[in-house]
């Protein structure tokens, strides 16, 4: 090996390596801060981690040296679970069907034409999302269910959602049903399989890990997203009666307070303390993707 070459492979793998350790530091600083921010409100100001989890009264105090009041965040749990569990009702179906056709109907047309349309998707910022919801959705369900308000709603909300994770859960779906390996699909049509029966009994349950990665990794984004929700949800603090209710969500709670709170109050320590909630449910969401990962490279 020139002694060129061995400089450039040594810097190559020096580089590689201070970056992955930077990124290693990185996530572990920003764990820690968490940690350090979301736990004052059980180490300062005295609140129990049941009543956080469970109560459902939100009237922390908002000035230095006042008395704790109660910060119950079930409210914005429960909204939280109600509108990623209706989007992915509404874009899982949907996704995967567009995969199927990408994959195995249409695979030209779904590379030129379906393929490109739905990365667009992904580039959408989150506002326009909102923005479109607000303006359109909105008054649509408010007219078509004969609402007293302007529409804001659990639907709202879980219908936007679904228009940002669709394109997540089908392109990683689409490349699930795509590494199934070609043999399977030959020895299936030996078997006197139709097309359709090949489809459902054989790529779709060898895509079966990859499919449940994408609904997993949609699940994460639709938990995690805040300002599309918050322009269509409502901000109601009550817990949802029915898709047509209106409700509060986790980020959406903690992107309307954390501009206007003080810091060091039991307010924004409460806040701190539910995006030490949202970052938990992420990191056990990375858990269930690696699990599912391991389980199909073994089978």
């Amino acid at each position: 090996m020139s002694q060129t070459k061995f400089f450039k492979e040594t810097l190559g793998k020096s580089t590689l390596t201070v970056l992955g350790l930077f990124i290693v530091l990185l996530t572990v600083a920003i764990s820690l801060f968490l940690a350090w921010k979301g736990l004052a409100s059980f180490t300062t100001h005295n609140q129990s981690v049941i009543d956080f989890l469970l109560g459902s009264r939100w009237d922390p105090a908002m000035e230095f040296r006042q008395e704790a009041g109660p910060a119950g965040s079930a409210i914005f749990i429960t909204g939280s679970l109600a509108v990623s569990s209706l989007a992915l009702l509404i874009a899982t179906p949907f996704a995967v069907a567009c995969a199927i056709f990408i994959v195995e109907i249409s695979p030209r047309l779904g590379s030129r034409l379906l393929q490109p349309a739905i990365e667009i998707f992904v580039g959408i910022p989150s506002v326009v999302y909102g923005w479109v919801g607000i303006s359109v959705l909105c008054p649509f369900i408010a007219k078509l269910f004969h609402l007293p308000f302007g529409g804001e709603s659990v639907l709202a909300g879980g219908i936007v959602l679904a228009v940002m994770i669709f394109p997540t859960i089908a392109s990683v779906s689409a490349d699930a049903i795509r590494n199934v390996p070609h043999e399977y699909t030959e020895a299936s049509y030996g078997l006197g399989a139709t097309r359709w029966q090949m489809i459902s009994t054989v790529r779709l349950r060898a895509a079966s890990g990859g499919i449940l990665t994408g609904v997993v990794l949609g699940l994460s984004r639709a938990f995690g997203e805040a300002l599309a929700v918050s322009m269509v949800i409502g901000g109601r603090l009550a817990f949802p009666k029915g898709i047509l209710s209106q409700t509060s969500t986790l980020t959406t709670q903690i992107a309307s307070g954390m501009g206007s709170a003080a810091d060091g109050t039991q307010w924004t320590d409460s806040l701190w303390s539910m995006a030490l909630l949202l970052f938990i449910i992420s990191f056990v969401f990375i858990i269930v993707i690696r699990l599912i990962g391991r389980k199909k490279t073994e089978s």
